[in-house]
């Protein structure tokens, strides 16, 4: 498959350098967050549920160390490429709600493309419906996923947060955190040798194993979103609102989509 394009973002770790980056200079005007996805995978086949995390490389810019779900920066061509089954219309209109620029329905699936993109490029696992014959496309990102015979079907993919970097980092993210179940997966769900390396000891956790793993502050929160939705019924989990997480001025602010 083809390698992560992210990873020229890894270089020799310098804690003290690491953390100078991440946070920014007083007198330095906020960075614009940039679109991104992260997907969690669902696996319901034991007792106690269990997602995908990754440890992230310690070279990276942003949150090195930490362990994360895999996810990333949306592409202009996540939201040109084509899918088996588009959104569900209610989690289409959650994700056109306060979307910045000029909303669009190509956007809106755009993200949940880059949700199953990278998490592809990052975990190796191929998450799709199986076609006869590989779609095509000039993206060589998107045409190794097509290779393996599938296609997005997002359909199957929920909307449960979003949340927007603090202004104080000098790396600065709206990412959308999709979720999607197991059974989705093409292939053996063990099989990551094909990862591109930058998420590290990739590991099936119950959500408490998870909490005691060195963690980000927003994917604690988003932890423990997961578990308040997995505890209702399929029903009320499609009704429940979407936490959005954003800052005014230096202020964070919780409201629902």
């Amino acid at each position: 498959m083809a390698a992560s394009k992210k990873n020229k973002d890894a270089a020799p770790f310098d804690p003290k350098k690491s953390r100078d980056q991440e946070y920014r200079d007083g007198k330095t005007a906020a960075v614009r967050p940039r679109e991104a996805a992260t997907l969690l995978i669902i696996r319901r086949d034991a007792k106690h549920p269990r997602i995908l995390m990754g440890k992230r490389a310690a070279g990276h810019k942003f949150m090195p160390n930490k362990f994360v779900f895999p996810g990333g920066r949306l592409d202009p061509a996540d939201s040109r490429m084509k899918a088996h089954k588009g959104l569900r219309a209610p989690v289409e209109r959650r994700l056109l709600d306060r979307m910045r620029g000029r909303p669009s329905a190509s956007k809106a699936q755009g993200l949940a493309m880059a949700a199953i993109r990278e998490t592809f490029e990052e975990t190796g696992l191929v998450i799709g419906k199986q076609v006869s014959e590989p779609y095509q496309t000039r993206n060589p990102e998107w045409q190794a996923y097509y290779n393996e015979h599938v296609a997005p079907d997002l359909s199957k993919i929920e909307f449960i947060a979003r949340a927007i970097t603090p202004p104080y980092r000098t790396r600065r993210f709206d990412t959308r955190f999709f979720t999607i179940d197991a059974e989705e997966i093409r292939g053996d769900m063990h099989d990551t040798g094909r990862a591109s390396g930058e998420l590290l000891e990739l590991h099936w956790l119950e959500i408490d194993e998870a909490r005691d793993l060195d963690l980000p502050n927003i994917t604690r929160m988003i932890l423990s979103e997961l578990e308040e939705r997995l505890a209702l019924p399929k029903p009320a989990q499609a009704r429940r609102p979407v936490p959005f997480v954003h800052f005014r001025g230096a202020s964070p602010i919780r409201d629902t989509i």
